[in-house]
């Protein structure tokens, strides 16, 4: 089983997630989180692309206490 994801890691994420990271970030366990989305019981919103579940990774940050603003890289200067 992979560890969960540090708070470091989890400040580092794109938009939205598959649904195996975002339970990694939970502690749970692949298995697990598809049991959850399926039964609509994931902890956060979960997307439905065709056949792939997706996390906004907002969604997760407030689930879990952290601000989504400040795990956001500033933009780049262009």
């Amino acid at each position: 089983m992979k560890r969960g994801l540090t708070p470091a890691e989890i400040s580092t994420l794109p938009a939205v997630v598959d649904l195996v990271t975002a339970g990694r970030a939970l502690g749970l366990g692949r298995t697990k989180a598809y049991e959850l989305a399926r039964a609509g019981e994931f902890p956060c919103r979960v997307l439905r692309v065709g056949k792939t579940y997706l996390v906004p990774t907002a969604g997760l940050l407030g689930l879990l206490g952290l601000d989504a603003s400040a795990a956001q890289p500033p933009p780049e200067d262009r």
